[in-house]
């Protein structure tokens, strides 16, 4: 008690000095025109077969840290490389965005490609490491500052002021460790580093596909440079208009209505090894559970608290994964662990020396810095209020807290595309992590020049959905032909 006052007056002198400061600009606002990632990527890349798979050709690129001073620090970006399976009917390069933010676009290209067989044959399938992430200089923090981590979900301002002071510690030994490419993570720096690859990549214009958090960087770089676009797909989209209530309120709606769909199959498919019970009921009874402390995950034995136990609710209906989500439901009721069982979900200690923070690059492209508790309360409820199973979307709510007083260098901001160039939007109506609303939305702020295609069924991301959302997509990259406004491709069965 007698550490309080301190503690708290010191919290307060820091919200206000880190408040009061005024928001950097957007990342590109002093940065010259085209002709810097042109100069860029004629240094060019030299390939070589990658150590894991000898078959597929690894890379570097030499970019600036920060693009509006060419000249000085730089980082080198990972790439990884497919060539066209038939040069004779090469079109380009396809420089495919990955998701996340943390997911590496080299390792996608180290698997087996995810792209159709004619895509294959025309399009080299380029990726890489976004700046920030594995390769590419990935956010690295201490483990033990990083372990020590508040738990996520706050119950009043003393939470929430021991939130402020952490983060203020954790960016300070991130940006440490990291280096300068921690002030300078955003969006919009990667969609310069998009176009010194294509430059480096020795095409024209640029053919690109995005999902998820990958769209985020497409929509800047359409931004940026929308008269360098061939064809651009961007799959499962992010809303970058949406201010930090209507970003957490939308995402609890979506992961609600997956638990829906979730809910809805187990009721009229007796393949739901739960099939005849209360779905709803025994979620709730879990979820109590958790909350208590008294919920262990199978075959492991850790306690699983309620905001780590929703997660379930997002990785199991991107899939979607119904069945196996039956399956651990049931496991955690006491019932028989199935083989293929997950370990347990949400975020834990890290064992070792150094973490990883890939949660620094969202909050370098989204203001989700909040006035105080009585604010987060609010995003709270109003997050249940729709959420009346899921009560909120644990990602992106149990990002906020990591971004309070964090710099932000590219606030969300309506989207602007002035190309001539087709754009292809596309989403699926049941996503858990990207609400259809926020590609459709995306599509009416990119304009007359943007189709948007649905999928009428689940989970997140459409290429390879069905025949019809895969048919569509490829045409455009290959011919850029689009659909017709409206396209809507039925629903197939789960497979999951």
């Amino acid at each position: 008690m007698l550490r309080r006052t301190p503690l708290l007056a010191t919290a307060l002198m820091m919200m206000t000095t880190l408040l009061t400061v005024p928001m950097a600009g957007t990342a590109g606002a002093a940065v010259t025109g085209q002709d810097v990632t042109d100069a860029v990527g004629k240094r060019g890349i030299t390939w070589g077969p990658c150590e894991e798979e000898p078959t597929v050709e690894c890379g570097t690129l030499t970019v600036p840290v920060d693009w509006s001073k060419p000249s000085g620090p730089t980082i080198k970006l990972a790439l990884a490389r497919r060539k066209a399976t038939d040069p004779s009917a090469r079109i380009g390069s396809l420089l495919s965005n990955p998701g996340g933010p943390g997911n590496s676009g080299v390792n996608g290209i180290l698997r087996p490609s995810g792209f159709s067989e004619d895509i294959q044959r025309r399009f080299d399938i380029v990726s890489f490491d976004p700046r920030g992430v594995a390769r590419s200089g990935s956010v690295t923090c201490s483990a033990s500052v990083y372990n020590k981590m508040p738990y996520p979900v706050m119950t009043s301002q003393a939470d929430y002021l021991k939130w402020f002071l952490y983060d203020a510690r954790l960016r300070s030994d991130c940006r440490k460790l990291t280096g300068p490419v921690y002030d300078h993570l955003d969006s919009v720096n990667v969609a310069r580093d998009m176009d010194a690859i294509r430059a480096a990549l020795g095409d024209d214009k640029l053919t690109s596909y995005g999902v998820s958090y990958g769209t985020l960087a497409q929509q800047m770089y359409a931004e940026l440079f929308p008269h360098r676009v061939r064809a651009m797909v961007l799959d499962s989209n992010m809303d970058h208009s949406l201010d930090a209530k209507a970003f957490q309120v939308s995402e609890a709606a979506a992961v609600q209505d997956s638990f829906d769909e979730f809910a809805a199959w187990c009721e009229r498919d007796s393949e739901c090894v739960l099939h005849g019970r209360d779905v709803r009921a025994l979620w709730k009874k879990l979820l109590e559970k958790a909350d208590r402390g008294e919920l262990l995950w199978p075959g492991d034995g850790r306690p699983v608290k309620g905001h780590n136990l929703l997660w379930l609710g997002v990785i199991l209906n991107e899939g979607p994964a119904w069945r196996l989500e039956a399956e651990v439901l049931r496991a955690l009721d006491g019932g028989p662990v199935p083989d293929d069982m997950p370990g347990p979900p949400g975020n834990w200690p890290v064992n070792g020396k150094h973490a990883e923070l890939p949660t620094a690059i969202l909050c370098s492209d989204w203001n989700l810095t909040l006035r105080g508790y009585r604010e987060y309360a609010d995003v709270m409820r109003a997050s249940n209020a729709v959420a009346p199973d899921m009560r909120y979307n644990p990602m992106p709510m149990g990002d906020m807290p990591i971004c309070q007083g964090h710099p932000v260098n590219n606030p969300q901001h309506p989207l602007r595309y002035r190309g001539s160039a087709p754009l292809l939007v596309t989403t699926t109506v049941h996503d858990p992590s990207t609400p259809y609303e926020w590609s459709a939305n995306v599509a009416r702020q990119l304009g007359p020049k943007a189709t948007l295609l649905t999928y009428e069924g689940w989970g997140h991301g459409v290429y390879g959905r069905s025949e019809c959302t895969t048919v569509a997509m490829d045409n455009y990259l290959i011919s850029r032909t689009v659909p017709a406004q409206g396209t809507r491709c039925p629903a197939e069965k789960p497979q999951g």
